[in-house]
């Protein structure tokens, strides 16, 4: 099995990943009571499929019985330059480095099956490969393999790769040799949970998604809690502040894979054209990236949040709030409510006199009722 190993890492390295490890179905006992708490918590905020299969995710063994070896790969994506240095933009919006390019799934997933086929056929047994489309704790079993460790923000660190890593696994029934997990290196360093403007962290080691922006401008379909808002800045789909900090990511390498770069338009893009997008305006646009996932109106509320974010109001800005309105979703209304009264407030209260009235949606008619007080 040692060759079959070795072959399998080499082909592994031939299709752009990085790093090639192996570990076992059993190799998480802790995952099940983190993950307990975690919903019990309410940590997962309205992402309701965590709870509904918890006993599945809670062990890698509940989604596959038969599997005796769990391989973990990983992908480089690093980025160019360290994205904190693109948070005083205010005129554009912040993207995530890892939304910045084609979605991710599709370009793994197609490398993980030939590897997956070659070692079906090699090793006369079956196998079954997942990216982040299952019930499954990749991040632990990835510490379990060697890849990294959970830092304090939750998320994997590398020691040769920093913050910047796609994962993917697949399950084969071969027993493998399996590999030794690497031990936390976060030491007394907190600058991840110091950096996050809206305080997800309750400790070390624990994540509130419901705070998290990554959370609030892709998963939350609803309206964002007003306190939280003037937190997002100019994030407009994800953050990557706790990954960019990181003092790992000195080791840090620029992504090679070609069929992951990242697209020139989506580098700071303007949040006003942004903000001007109609449903089939926005789905041409972000056709076959992660962006599309969120739908037209979740994304232009997060970029209206962003226009209201601006330290300084200018006259385009205040137009590009007051034309949303009277948007369709009254998602995109409330927050231009928002947005237009921490722009420009005497202008909001003039129009909110006669349209407040005819609002017949009642979160918007509360985010009025707000500034209007």
């Amino acid at each position: 099995m040692l060759e079959i190993k070795q072959q399998l890492i080499e082909r592994a390295r031939a299709e752009g990943f990085e790093l090639c490890r192996v570990t076992r179905p059993d190799a998480i006992p802790e995952a099940a009571d983190r993950l307990r708490d975690f919903l019990a918590q309410g940590y997962h905020g309205d992402m309701g499929w965590m709870a509904e299969h918890e006993i599945r995710r809670a062990s890698p063994e509940n989604l596959w019985p038969e599997a005796r070896s769990v391989i973990m790969l990983a992908m480089n994506y690093g980025p160019d330059r360290n994205p904190l240095d693109d948070l005083a933009a205010q005129d554009s919006g912040l993207i995530s480095v890892y939304a910045q390019r084609r979605d991710y799934h599709d370009v793994m997933k197609k490398k993980l099956r030939r590897l997956a086929r070659w070692l079906s056929e090699t090793g006369a047994a079956e196998v079954k490969l997942f990216v982040d489309t299952a019930p499954l704790m990749e991040k632990p079993l990835a510490g379990a393999a060697g890849l990294g460790w959970q830092g304090k923000h939750t998320n994997l660190v590398s020691r040769d790769y920093g913050s910047w890593l796609f994962l993917g696994s697949i399950f084969t029934t071969l027993e493998l040799p399996i590999d030794t997990p690497e031990s936390d290196h976060c030491g007394h360093c907190s600058a991840c949970l110091d950096i996050c403007p809206t305080k997800a962290f309750p400790a070390p080691y624990q994540l509130d998604a419901r705070r998290c922006i990554s959370y609030l401008t892709i998963e939350h379909k609803g309206v964002i809690d007003a306190e939280l808002r003037a937190g997002i800045g100019n994030h407009i789909y994800g953050c990557d502040d706790c990954l960019a900090v990181c003092p790992w990511n000195k080791f840090a390498k620029q992504g090679s894979e070609a069929k992951l770069a990242m697209r020139d338009d989506l580098d700071l893009p303007d949040l006003i054209g942004l903000s001007q997008l109609d449903d089939a305006g926005f789905r041409t646009r972000f056709a076959g990236l992660p962006i599309k996932r969120t739908g037209r109106d979740r994304f232009v509320r997060n970029v209206v949040i962003a226009l209201g974010n601006k330290a300084v109001a200018d006259a385009a800005s205040v137009e590009a709030v007051e034309a949303r309105l009277d948007d369709v979703s009254p998602l995109v209304r409330g927050m231009a409510i928002w947005a237009l009264g921490r722009l420009d407030k005497p202008r909001a209260k003039d129009i909110g006199t006669r349209m407040m009235a005819a609002e017949t949606d009642a979160d918007v008619a509360t985010e009025w009722q707000a500034v209007m007080a």
